[in-house]
Order: C-alpha cells, then sequence, then structure tokens
C-alpha cells in the first residue's frame, strides 16, 4: 500500500499524475490519498500532522510526503526513511522528523536513481512516485545510506504550541499531542481563552473550547461555529498553555 501525503489541494492534475505514475511503475498496488490540503509550502506544520497520523499507517506501507518549496534545488536532498517498519518517500526537507525523533531507530536513505524524465518542479510524479512503488513492490532502496539526521532539523519540539492546520470547519489543529495536557488546562490563542471539553456538544454554541481530536492532537474549535473566523486564526498563531 502507498499512502499519499501532500499540499497538492484536490483539484489540478497533480494527484492524478502521481497516481498514474505508481501504476505504471507498480500495477495493482493500492493507493491511499491520507491528506492532500496540508498547509502549502510548510513543511514543518506537516511534520507534527505526519506523526500524529502514523500510527495509522499499516506496517510494511509506503508512505509518499510531497511538501516540496526546495524542488529542484541543489540544497534540498530526495531521501527514502524506514521508521517503525514503515516507509517514508519525500524531500529531506524536515517533513519527516518528527516521525524520526518519536520512533528510534530510524534509517534512512539519500535516493540517487533518477528517472529519464526529471522535471525541475514536479519530483513528486517523477522521482518520488516512482521510488514510493519500488518500495512497495519489494525492490531494494534505489540509494546509498545516509545520517538520519539529515532527514531535516533535529531541534524542532516533540510538541509545537502553533496552529498547523484547519480542516473545512474551521477547527483548529494544534502541533501538541493532548496527552501533553490535563484534562483542565486552559488555552490563550490570538488572545483568546479557551477552556476544554471533552466533546462538541457539552459546550454551547457559539463557545470555543479545545479538546483532544481523532488524532490525539489538541484541537481548538466553536461548537457549531468556526474557529478559525471566530478568533482569526492563520496557521503559525502561537498557542500559549
Amino acid at each position: 500500500m502507498i499512502l499519499m501525503f501532500t499540499d497538492f489541494g484536490g483539484g489540478g492534475p497533480y494527484l492524478g499524475q502521481m497516481r498514474l505514475s505508481i501504476e505504471r511503475h507498480a500495477p495493482g498496488i493500492p493507493v491511499v490519498d491520507l491528506m492532500s490540503d496540508l498547509s502549502p509550502l510548510n513543511p514543518r506544520a506537516g511534520a507534527y500532522l505526519l506523526a500524529a497520523l502514523s500510527s495509522e499507517i499499516p506496517p510494511g506501507a509506503v508512505l509518499l510526503g510531497v511538501v516540496d518549496p526546495g524542488v529542484g534545488t541543489e540544497s534540498r536532498q530526495p531521501v527514502v526513511m524506514r521508521a517503525a517498519d514503515r516507509w517514508y518517500v519525500g524531500p529531506g526537507n524536515g517533513l519527516f522528523s518528527i516521525v524520526a525523533q518519536q520512533h528510534p531507530p530510524t534509517k534512512a536513505w539519500r535516493i540517487t536513481w533518477r528517472p529519464s524524465r526529471l522535471s525541475d518542479s514536479f519530483h513528486g510524479r517523477d522521482l518520488f512516485a516512482p521510488v514510493a512503488a519500488m518500495l512497495a513492490r519489494g525492490d531494494e532502496v534505489p540509494g546509498e545510506p545516509m545520517d538520519v539526521a539529515s532527514v531535516g532539523p533535529r531541534d524542532w519540539p516533540d510538541d509545537l504550541a502553533e496552529i498547523i492546520y484547519f480542516d473545512d470547519f474551521g477547527n483548529a489543529m494544534t502541533g501538541v499531542r493532548a496527552s501533553t495536557l490535563n484534562a483542565r488546562q486552559g488555552l490563550e490563542v490570538h488572545g483568546h481563552s479557551v477552556t476544554p471539553s471533552r466533546t462538541f456538544g457539552e459546550v454551547p454554541p457559539g463557545q470555543g473550547f479545545w479538546y483532544a481530536n481523532s488524532c490525539g492532537l489538541v484541537e481548538i474549535a466553536v461548537n457549531q461555529g468556526s474557529a478559525r473566523e471566530q478568533f482569526g486564526l492563520r496557521v503559525g498563531d502561537s498557542v500559549q498553555i
């Protein structure tokens, strides 16, 4: 199985082209769109979401991650990482850093294989999708071993007290694991205080609160409303605990 984790959005030709590339190299391998609306060009925000979702990835599966503002540049290395019996393929820009920190020991490889066609701006289709297909069909890693620290920054905290993602309801996910807080701690975000609640229905309509979401992250919400609009939030806004 290959799971795609990107900031491409649902429209346009990009996801379809990646699926076609995978099908050419590994016919019949199941492909799942884990997420396609990550915060654009923001591998750090994506790293915390990926870590929260990683336990749902089946052992042996391949995560194809593409949040790649440095695509085509010499400073950004294409990498394969192995962590907790799962494969990760994508840019070495930090997208896999939190998974690496939370699931040692990990191994990493610099991808040295190159296709006959490699566009300057779409390595997701031309490089990462074929490599993900190779791993999914059981091939050897097409690269050379590298230091795991090279998959991206190693000084990012285990928990990020910032907004990292909004769903379509305007709920704001943070990079903080709910298990690190107690059930009575309040939060402040963008000058607004929010108290904890177990579910939406336990607070009146229009009231803001935070809860432990289904991914295990602290999420700020408004019952029957949009936390993004009501509190004027943006990705990157800090959260005070």
